[in-house]
């Protein structure tokens, strides 16, 4: 049964999750909240694509810092009232972590995206109750 996605209405993280897939970085205090939660509240927690596993992309920023970052992003080339959104983008954290660094993670699925066999494996142990042995199917960078 699915719980909490985008796809469904539901505005707060339910409580005994069995699995939760967690895709992309901690990159925001809101992240970071949501990401405690969501460990608190589940089971087995499995960190879905590059973005989660090594924060990959969001963590490109981490060498810049936030400041230039923002300032590059809302305030340069801009000639009418610019200003750093406070209110609707989230405050960002002083790097993009990946999840491992935040919470434990039981289960990684590296690959941006993972690879469907990978996926299909993952799931289909999840599913029966055992932990996924990835270690032969898994490696960063494919």
């Amino acid at each position: 049964e699915l719980v909490y996605s985008p796809l469904i209405d539901v505005k707060e993280y339910p409580e005994n999750v069995d699995v939760c897939l967690v895709e992309g970085a901690v990159a925001s205090e809101a992240d970071l909240l949501k990401i405690r939660r969501v460990r608190d509240r589940t089971r087995t927690l499995v960190a879905f694509g590059d973005g989660a596993v090594t924060s990959n992309v969001p963590g490109m920023r981490n060498p810049i810092s936030t400041e230039p970052l923002l300032t590059r992003a809302y305030l340069e080339n801009v000639t009418v009232n610019a200003q750093v959104p406070s209110q609707v983008v989230p405050r960002l954290l002083p790097k993009a972590l990946p999840v491992h660094a935040v919470v434990e993670i039981d289960v990684f699925l590296p690959g941006c995206p993972p690879s469907a066999d990978l996926i299909y494996t993952a799931l289909d142990d999840l599913i029966a109750g055992r932990r996924p042995d990835l270690s032969h199917r898994a490696r960063f960078g494919r």
